[in-house]
């Protein structure tokens, strides 16, 4: 009898802990004193937003987005930006979690450096919400994002149709983002079969770190120094790098007679486009893509199925590999923007621009009729 009651006793302490254990894996809301869940109010929740760098212009623009969300919504949000130190963003991160946060949503700076700020997240059982960039080897909840080797594509397409022989510069994005990868890999899914045939010669590929401008500038000036000017295209990763290789052409007389084309409708790409510096940009709706990461974050910080709080018109879900699993993805659609539809989309369709800001250095006679 006694070896039957000692037996009893340690199977109740297993359940016990069993039932413990099932309830620590709780991420969408609290718990009360008896281990039933609690559904937060959104009143009561309080987001962490990390995000890499207020250096783009993009990212100041999503800021400002994430705190009109919180405000209309009537809860908290707190925002740090960790310029482009990927150790800080850690501190940051840890100082979040510390703040008793509920959701973490964070737009890494390193793939891969970012994986400890997931673990510590989830040792304080809260949910983390990649944005934008993709953090790798991390047991990741939800990756908010839009169609990054789709964006290559374009930006190459660009390019080729107005050069499809020739000598290319290939400036490529920061190494140290997963998103400069699968950009790439869009890109060379464009270039790859026109240099089998010869068409296209690559005489300088180069990766530009923190997606910075200097770098692009530098490494298309020691491309048209090797090529003694004789560059019929350059694929550029984003606006930034555009911006930095076009200085370099504009110093050599061969800004706007080299096409090149970048990513994010920055302001100052646009203005280039409607001059006829820049060939095209890769327009992100980010305000679909912000509404998205802040309808999941509450859905989770308020006990609700994150998937059915997303508007199924902002994109579509899919499961992405981060090496550790196949994480739940949002991804939403990239457009192409030249001088042709410009005005109709980023001006007067989703106001993304205002039309005395891009047409600032074109005659006002030539501005369209908005």
């Amino acid at each position: 009898m006694k070896i039957m009651k000692k037996i009893s006793a340690l199977l109740l302490v297993l359940v016990m802990v069993f039932v413990a254990a099932g309830c620590s894996k709780d991420t969408g809301s609290s718990t009360n004193s008896s281990g039933s869940k609690v559904a937060k109010d959104i009143k009561d929740i309080k987001i962490g937003v990390s995000v890499g760098t207020l250096k783009q212009e993009r990212w100041q623009r999503e800021i400002d987005m994430f705190k009109t969300y919180a405000k209309d919504k009537g809860f908290q949000v707190l925002v740090q930006s960790a310029e482009d130190d990927a150790q800080k963003q850690v501190s940051q991160c840890e100082n979040l979690i510390n703040q008793g946060i509920d959701v973490l949503v964070i737009q890494s700076i390193n793939a891969d450096a970012a994986a400890p700020i997931v673990n510590a997240a989830h040792e304080a059982k809260i949910p983390v919400v990649s944005y934008d960039r993709f953090i790798m080897n991390a047991d990741l909840d939800y990756y908010i994002t839009f169609d990054s080797v789709k964006v290559g594509e374009v930006e190459a397409k660009f390019v080729v149709e107005k050069a499809p022989k020739g000598n290319y510069i290939w400036l490529k994005g920061g190494p140290e983002d997963n998103n400069a990868h699968l950009v790439a890999q869009g890109q060379r899914n464009v270039l790859q079969p026109y240099i089998d045939k010869g068409d296209i010669k690559i005489i300088l590929e180069q990766w530009c770190k923190g997606w910075d401008p200097n770098e692009a500038l530098k490494h298309v000036e020691n491309g048209l120094t090797a090529a003694q000017n004789n560059v019929q295209g350059i694929i550029a990763s984003n606006d930034g790098t555009a911006g930095g290789a076009i200085q370099a052409m504009a110093a050599q007389g061969l800004a706007g007679k080299v096409p090149i084309a970048g990513q994010d409708a920055d302001l100052a790409a646009c203005q280039r486009i409607v001059e006829g510096i820049q060939t095209g940009t890769v327009y992100k709706p980010i305000a679909k893509l912000n509404q998205v990461a802040m309808d999941v974050a509450v859905a989770l910080a308020t006990g609700k199925d994150a998937k059915t709080a997303v508007d199924s018109k902002l994109g579509q879900w899919t499961k992405l590999n981060n090496k550790t699993k196949d994480v739940d993805s949002f991804s939403v659609d990239v457009i192409a923007i030249d001088k042709n539809n410009i005005d109709e989309i980023l001006i007067k369709q989703d106001k993304f621009q205002k039309v005395e800001e891009v047409y600032k250095n074109v005659p006002k006679d030539k501005w369209p009729s908005i």
